[in-house]
């Protein structure tokens, strides 16, 4: 689960409340085994009532829709620091969710928080967050957390995930009332795909993995999620039987991470690959040389597509806005490409920034098409494009480069 945690003062927000070790939010279990609970947990739980025995506020979050096409939801508590000062506590979270329609179902989590040795006058209060997955449908929620001298505070809710009506064709990546604990890695391992027996199609993803923010010196959650949802996205296809993926920085003017050729997408791999980087840090060298950047991009795109092997070629991330384009002249061994182009641009803010970047010019020059994917139902529709194209080209004309 993405978890955030700290204290909140009048002068500064200072991370001092952390998960237990080894004790991350976790599923207890439910629906089809049994649930062991403390019988005043149990007591509480199904009493389906409001306690402040420890003092604290609870607020509900709203689920929200993810790049990674499922709903995100959960809860934020505020618990006043002289409540849980003294030589050290721990608060133990456990809650039920349960579809509306099967509440004798529920999916039981639990987790807990380590509280460091605070002085009795400590004043502000801690903050701590904590979630769930879920897809569309009506839910019901009863969540408690305790401290080691056993006071309680308790709460239940309802919570409703649906798509609004213009996106009722979004495929999600949870079935209607599914239940999961949310993912506290981004790069875990991908599951085993059933994919075609036979006429399996070899992409080639060219991926920018940086900041939305040029010059960010780290990427945001909503950065790492969008783009490493798109490459998901792509590795579910049961269609696509190999996959080459090129992992790249264009402030770094590096090749981060590659991968020929293989029969999924090593996730943690890619994420053991992109923890080196140093977002924001640029060579002097490079800095000095003005044509650095454009040089860099043109020698990744001739390495990776003069010979590319492939029935497609992706580009995807944000915006790369250099100082100068790349000169036609140094497209010369790829005007030709066999096979189609695309490019996903990942542009939370289309309106800020409506201009085709560096990497757009080349799609548009190699007649590729470009899709703007600035909220979840943008992935979902641009990549259903990209295949029924990929495979009518694949079936009529495998050996005509794609045009407009």
């Amino acid at each position: 689960m993405d978890t955030r945690f700290g204290f909140i003062s009048a002068l500064a927000l200072t991370a001092l409340l952390a998960p237990a070790p080894l004790c991350a939010q976790y599923i207890l279990h439910g629906a089809d085994g049994p649930v062991h609970l403390l019988g005043t947990d149990a007591a509480t739980l199904e009493l389906n009532e409001s306690r402040k025995d420890l003092p604290c506020t609870l607020n509900p979050v709203k689920p929200t829709l993810g790049f990674d096409l499922r709903f995100h939801a959960g809860y934020e508590i505020n618990v006043p620091l002289r409540e849980i000062a003294g030589s050290g506590n721990l608060l133990t979270v456990i809650f039920r969710v349960a579809p509306a329609s099967r509440k004798d179902a529920p999916i039981y989590f639990s987790q807990k928080f380590t509280v460091p040795s605070l002085d009795e006058e400590a004043r502000g209060d801690a903050w701590l967050q904590g979630g769930f997955d879920i897809g569309e449908g009506e839910y019901h929620i009863d969540w408690l957390m305790r401290d080691k001298s056993e006071r309680v505070c308790s709460s239940s809710w309802d919570s409703t995930a649906a798509l609004p009506g213009h996106d009722k064709d979004t495929r999600l990546s949870l079935t209607r009332e599914a239940i999961e604990a949310s993912a506290d890695n981004f790069f875990y391992s991908e599951p085993a795909v059933e994919r075609a027996a036979s006429d399996a199609l070899k992409v080639k993803v060219l991926i920018n993995f940086a900041p939305q923010t040029s010059g960010a010196s780290a990427m945001r959650p909503v950065d790492t999620s969008a783009l490493i949802s798109i490459l998901r996205n792509i590795s579910r296809e049961p269609r696509i039987g190999r996959f080459s993926v090129v992992a790249f920085n264009m402030q770094e003017q590096r090749v981060l991470y590659k991968n020929e050729d293989a029969e999924q997408i090593d996730f943690p791999q890619l994420g053991q690959a992109l923890s080196q980087a140093k977002f924001g840090m640029v060579d002097y060298k490079r800095l000095v040389d003005k044509h650095s950047d454009s040089d860099f991009l043109a020698g990744l795109l001739n390495d990776e597509l003069a010979n590319p092997d492939a029935d497609a070629v992706i580009f995807a991330g944000p915006k790369v806005m250099l100082d100068e384009g790349i000169p036609q002249e140094s497209l010369r061994d790829i005007a030709g490409l066999p096979c189609p182009v695309f490019y996903m641009n990942f542009n939370l803010d289309p309106v800020k920034n409506p201009w085709r970047d560096s990497i757009g010019n080349v799609v548009r020059k190699l007649r590729g098409y470009e899709y703007t994917i600035s909220r979840p139902r943008d992935l979902w529709a641009s990549w259903s494009d990209i295949m029924n194209r990929v495979v009518k080209l694949k079936r009529n004309m495998p050996s005509v480069a794609s045009s407009r």
